[in-house]
């Protein structure tokens, strides 16, 4: 695709929101102006696209919104975008815009629709990586996925006093239907018992075995954590209290871990990410994901980055088995 003059750029938010989308707007809106371009609020993502649903964003429009949770520009999920008939109407928007390039925050599926649209009807497109999961390839951190943790963390904490108290076993249920990244982070952080994530299938038998051992040997209390994708908490704690006798109950953060004001490290993450979104694409890089490794800036198509294999789960049982 040959470079084009870019004089409008166009930013959505789309799938599952997180804390730190909104730095990441204000970072793509100022950044933009900063450099002659004007920039266009697409409302609700690839649906407010296709209903053409926009908005122009200025300095002031974005004003004090760094430290806020959740999107301005609303966030939805398209089945209808998922549609070649929808993907034209976006198309079609766009070019009754002017919008020359598109900003796409989000997580693998709305990576998929930023690759269609490049791919396809050869729009510019960059994604940005807000996904609470951090779940994409070419990045250390996604978007929103730090703020989350802390979230459920702090929750953790507040039901170990109970757990505690009560002599009671616990499920704690978090989101990640396909990723397991949330739950590992926060049983290591929240010194829990055990961790069941989408990646490894688990063995009841050997968690309710090393649970009734621990009790005969004066152990009071367990926090399990598990992710959404695996088993419901509820189920879970039936299952173990079926097997070992012992009380379980269950609690399910459930969407508290996407709100909230996002931490330090979001906002610079979302900041940064934002201003290089804007400058890859006044160079021409289509077609990209703009992450970070290492502390630095990370470039890869927006093709590869749609999914992430993770091979520190091994090590997390490890270091679970040895503190626990």
């Amino acid at each position: 695709m040959k470079k084009t003059a870019i004089k409008k750029i166009g930013v959505l938010c789309s799938g599952g929101d997180g804390p730190g989308m909104n730095a990441a707007v204000r970072a793509v809106v100022r950044s933009a102006l900063s450099y002659g371009v004007k920039v266009e609020g697409i409302m609700r993502g690839y649906q407010g696209l296709i209903e053409n649903d926009l908005i122009e964003l200025t300095r002031r429009s974005v004003s004090g919104i760094i430290g806020r949770g959740g999107t301005i520009l609303k966030t939805a999920r398209s089945p209808e975008f998922r549609t070649d008939k929808g993907q034209a109407k976006a198309v079609a928007t766009l070019k009754k815009h002017k919008i020359d390039a598109l900003v796409v925050v989000g997580g693998d599926g709305s990576y998929l629709g930023a690759a269609s649209l490049f791919e396809k009807w050869d729009i510019p497109t960059v994604g940005l990586p807000g996904t609470i999961d951090n779940d994409l390839y070419g990045t250390d951190q996604t978007i929103g996925c730090n703020t989350a943790i802390n979230t459920a963390l702090d929750a953790i904490d507040k039901i170990r006093d109970t757990a505690h108290s009560m002599e009671r076993i616990f499920i704690v249920e978090v989101m990640g239907n396909h990723s397991g990244y949330i739950a590992m982070e926060v049983a290591l952080g929240s010194g829990a018992e055990d961790v069941l994530i989408p990646e490894i299938k688990p063995d009841y038998k050997v968690m309710c075995d090393r649970i009734v051992k621990g009790s005969k040997q004066g152990k009071i209390s367990w926090i399990i954590v598990v992710s959404e994708g695996v088993v419901k908490a509820e189920v879970l704690a039936q299952t173990i209290n079926n097997m070992t006798g012992l009380e379980t109950r269950s609690v399910v953060l459930g969407h508290v871990q996407r709100g909230g004001n996002p931490c330090a490290l979001d906002r610079t993450l979302a900041t940064k990410l934002g201003v290089a979104a804007v400058e890859e694409l006044l160079k021409g890089n289509y077609g990209s994901a703009i992450g970070v490794l290492q502390n630095k800036i990370n470039i890869v198509p927006l093709a590869q980055a749609r999914k992430r294999p993770y091979d520190l789960y091994q090590e997390g049982y490890r270091l679970m088995d040895m503190l626990r």
